[in-house]
């Protein structure tokens, strides 16, 4: 019996080893690599001589790396809650028991399964200064400006922001919508019983029950916007000049425009300690928040 149990424990390993060998290769060995990258000068064609934290040095104080951050965490900061709020509010919309229900959850989604080439191709050709459908939107109600969307530092920001919420929105409505079909119906009912308004049941009872996805949501939206890279690349390639130049794009310039990977790596881990500091703070919050509630 004994053997025969050992037999049944070891089934499953030749399923899980096709994953656990690329998972090795793919995720862990990059990881060590990259670290080890870090610590020597490290070009395309060779690993040269052990540099120790020198590399670590240089970029706390690069211009170019603290421009490159403040860049992405304004990014952060203007897009996180919007994107919370706005997907909060999407689900709400796409929960109503109305003849469109199916449609508003389609035309919510279906964006955040287009490629990121296609939506800042889409982008670009809505945003265009004369030709474009956003300026003769404008013009059509009667605005006779022509913006530079792209060309002026600040509608370039609200240009990436709106295209990456049109573009991500749907995935996170997806998961509100989720927790809003799991709240018990018993609850409004008790409540409606009770009298209460419509705007009394989403304060103390909607709300509160979706906190716990919220935080997740806001959790993954941070760590998201910090990795804002591709749209950025595509739509505006960091410009005008670098105003637009978040802080991936800077590691991908100078690991292969530049090819200094280990400079590249360097700041890589560096971004990485401060999400981690991020996430462990959003943790300990929500985890003292659900004490207290």
């Amino acid at each position: 019996m004994k053997k025969l149990t050992w037999k049944d424990d070891l089934r499953p390993v030749p399923f899980l080893l096709a994953f656990f060998v690329a998972y090795v290769l793919f995720t862990i060995y990059p990881i060590f690599k990259g670290m080890q990258m870090s610590f020597f000068n490290w070009t395309l064609i060779e690993q040269q001589e052990f540099i120790g934290l020198t590399h670590y040095i240089n970029v706390l104080s690069d211009p170019n790396f603290w421009e490159a951050f403040g860049n992405t965490s304004l990014f952060v900061l203007l897009s996180t809650p919007t994107m919370v709020i706005l997907a909060l509010g999407l689900a709400l919309m796409a929960n109503l028991n109305t003849r469109l229900q199916t449609f508003l959850r389609g035309s919510f989604f279906i964006p955040s399964i287009l490629s990121v080439s296609v939506i800042s191709f889409v982008a670009i050709f809505m945003l265009q200064p004369y030709t474009g459908v956003v300026n003769n939107l404008l013009q059509a109600v009667g605005l006779n400006a022509e913006p530079f969307w792209l060309a002026t530092p600040s509608l370039a920001w609200v240009s990436i922001i709106a295209v990456t919420l049109w573009w991500t929105v749907g995935f996170n409505m997806i998961l509100f919508l989720t927790a809003l079909q799991g709240i018990p119906d018993e609850l409004y009912e008790a409540a409606e019983v009770d009298g209460a308004t419509r705007q009394q049941m989403f304060w103390q009872i909607t709300l509160p029950q979706l906190l716990p996805i919220g935080r997740l949501i806001l959790l993954l939206q941070v760590l998201a916007s910090f990795k804002v890279f591709a749209q950025i690349l595509l739509i505006t390639d960091g410009g005008p000049g670098t105003t637009t130049r978040p802080i991936i794009l800077y590691i991908y310039e100078m690991g292969f425009q530049r090819y200094d990977l280990g400079y590249a790596a360097a700041m890589s881990y560096l971004l990485f300690m401060v999400l981690l500091v991020l996430s462990v703070i959003q943790l300990r919050l929500g985890g003292k928040e659900g004490r207290m509630l």
